[in-house]
């Protein structure tokens, strides 16, 4: 249900999401015939080539967001965005056409509210603006009577939409039984298997047993796909020592930058406002008495610290509360101050001292800094020459022989270190060099920094196993990490025999009845007392286990691995003993009891209501995509493939 309501797109759905706006000259569509040319149809409800446009245009520039890159159609159709836009009008418009056949429909009042609430045809006063609503229908090639018709059928399929799934909703059972399970927790105790922990340290293997675990995990020892390069290339820094910067220059760029250099004495200030005087000096009394802190009484209020943050002020800034607070040696809180908004205290976070940078101790910092700006001016200034040549027949070497342009070569990969002051330091540098075919002529690209560069694509390396003698070491090192985690396996394999032998029973953690009236494992009579805790057999003190008690599914346990917490959750029974196999790290598990949830508690209700809100839109969705397949069963659904593949022709 959620897929067809945000991406059903129709009509009325683009335009109120202001995505019309920008045109559909953007991708190179400018006339489908008005929207009269169908492109396909559920049984008398048309599918026209303007919905479909405009449908692919949508998704396109939603994928391009998604990205960050821009897509083409070519690559649209490889991954299939056509047919996803298509499936989605089919869905729309079975929904539309099944509205009219059992007559459900909405009045003119509804389609005026639906309109003169858009967004999209709002006026700089914020209300309807009658000339904004016809230029936009005028951009889409729709006259009014085309979009109020659109958009009484959007709303009427909406409100079939919600008298199917509107009233379905989850079983109070279920929505209990998902929360239970969230809100379990578990106590359960854990030991770290080592190397330290083996009988024998693990030996040195010979070459011969290297060169097979080479050989059988070549995947590992394989350097990837390498692309040998040329480029030429010049940055502002290159040509910085060549740049004449006079000292006027530097006294004005000083000048028009005096903020950086010249700063009075400041404070980094929080402010907190009370209702009235009463309060703020009782939470000023309560502050210097050290019962509470400052940050209290600012969440005590509902705020963040961000929302209190003054940031860096001068005395002048803080008004009435100045002179106090620059009187400060260092941080503290003063006040109450009666300000505009009302009593206040006024936490001193930090003390800033004036800044006093004389222009002759900033000249050689501005000298650089100017002639880096000046030279990337330069190159911009001569870059059309540089593209003149290229385009002339140029080669790399002819450009770096008669401009400023250092030619130079890499072996680059996807896993080349970004060295700063390297050219595969350079973002856009990495992205062309991964893309370049050997067919491709030079072309500029510019640099962060202001610079520019042209590659060239000399030759490609397919991926290749490296020789053993150049990667002996790391092939000793991978195959020691794999034995040592075999053997640590079967060693706690064998511990956890002996935990599970040695341990005696442990008992569920028994917790009052909740609002579902369950217990687990209740004590039989005359057993209560020891079950009170868990006995276990004494255990040798390398063997001592860590305990982790009243633990939720989704806790942080710092620098343990996830899978120890999912596989103490997994364990059935108390008193049951695990390996827990991390990669590269073993440990052993064991459960010691199992906490239930109390739903009576205040701070299941957030979790109740949330539970109950997802698994009714799971529903809601299942449901609706039951009938709507249903519903596309029965229509008679006809595509006009020869028009589909037009419009994405012109989709450029």
């Amino acid at each position: 249900m959620s897929q067809l309501r945000t991406k059903g797109k129709s009509t009325v759905v683009w335009i109120l999401m202001g995505l019309m706006v920008l045109g559909l000259g953007g991708f190179g569509i400018t006339s489908f015939s008005g929207g009269t040319t169908e492109v396909g149809s559920v049984g008398e409800t048309k599918i026209t080539a303007d919905e479909y446009a405009r449908a692919l245009q949508s998704e396109l520039r939603t994928f391009s967001q998604q990205t960050g890159q821009p897509v083409t159609m070519a690559q649209a159709q490889q991954i299939g965005l056509p047919q996803v836009v298509q499936s989605q009008l089919i869905a729309g418009a079975a929904l539309a056409e099944q509205a009219r056949e059992i007559g459900v429909s909405v009045g003119n009042a509804k389609v005026a509210e639906t309109i003169l609430q858009a967004d999209a045809f709002r006026g700089p006063n914020g209300s309807f603006d009658r000339t904004a609503y016809g230029e936009i229908l005028r951009r889409e090639r729709l006259t009014e009577a085309e979009f109020e018709a659109t958009v009484r059928q959007d709303e009427a399929r909406m409100l079939l939409q919600r008298a199917v799934a509107g009233g379905v909703a989850a079983p109070a059972p279920m929505v209990d039984q998902t929360a239970r399970w969230l809100l379990e927790t578990r106590d359960f105790s854990w030991r770290e298997l080592v190397e330290s922990d083996l009988p024998a340290s693990v030996t040195e293997p010979d070459d011969a047993t290297l060169r097979a675990w080479h050989e059988a995990n070549g995947d590992r020892f394989t350097a990837p796909e390498t692309r040998r390069i040329s480029y030429a290339w010049v940055t502002p820094d290159m040509l910085s020592s060549q740049v004449q910067v006079d000292e006027a220059a530097l006294r004005a760029v000083y000048d028009q930058n005096i903020e950086q250099f010249q700063k009075p004495e400041r404070r980094m200030v929080s402010r907190l406002v009370f209702p009235n005087q009463a309060e703020a000096e009782a939470a000023r009394a309560a502050i210097e008495a050290g019962e509470q802190p400052f940050e209290f009484y600012v969440m005590q209020r509902g705020l963040s610290l961000d929302d209190v943050d003054l940031g860096e002020v001068t005395q002048a800034e803080l008004g009435t509360a100045g002179e106090e607070a620059f009187a400060l040696q260092q941080p503290g809180v003063i006040g109450p101050v009666q300000t505009d908004l009302g009593p206040a205290l006024f936490a001193v976070n930090a003390i800033l001292d004036p800044v006093d940078i004389p222009f002759e101790e900033a000249r050689e910092d501005l000298r650089g800094e100017a002639a880096l700006s000046r030279a990337a001016r330069q190159i911009q200034d001569r870059a059309g020459d540089y593209e003149d040549l290229l385009a002339g027949g140029a080669t790399l070497e002819d450009l770096a022989q008669e401009t400023e342009l250092e030619m130079g070569q890499v072996d680059w990969n996807s896993e080349l270190a970004a060295e700063e002051g390297s050219i595969a330091g350079y973002e856009a540098f990495r992205e062309r060099a991964g893309t370049i075919s050997a067919t491709d002529f030079p072309q500029l690209f510019e640099l962060a920094d202001g610079g520019v560069f042209a590659l060239r694509l000399d030759e490609v390396v397919p991926p290749t196993l490296i020789p053993f003698d150049e990667v002996r070491d790391q092939v000793l090192a991978d195959w020691r990490s794999a034995e040592l985690q075999r053997q640590l396996l079967e060693l706690a394999a064998e511990q956890r025999l002996a935990a599970v032998a040695e341990t005696a029973p442990v008992a569920r953690v028994q917790t009052p009845a909740g609002a579902n009236g369950v217990v687990r494992n209740p004590a039989p009579a005359g057993e209560a007392d020891a079950q009170d805790q868990p006995e276990t057999a004494p255990i040798a003190p390398e063997q001592a286990w860590n305990t982790e008690t009243g633990i939720s599914r989704n806790d942080w346990m710092g620098e343990l691995p996830p899978q120890l917490l999912s596989q103490a959750f997994a364990l059935e029974e108390p008193g049951e003993v695990e390996v827990v196999d991390a990669g590269d790290r073993v440990f052993l598990v064991r459960l010691d009891g199992i906490n239930d949830a109390d739903l009576a508690q205040d701070e299941a209700a957030q979790v109740l209501d949330g539970v109950e809100a997802r698994l009714n839109q799971s529903l809601q969705a299942d449901i609706f995509d039951y009938y709507l397949r249903h519903v596309q069963r029965n229509a008679s659904i006809t595509i006009d493939q020869q028009a589909i593949n037009a419009i994405n022709a012109q989709v450029q």
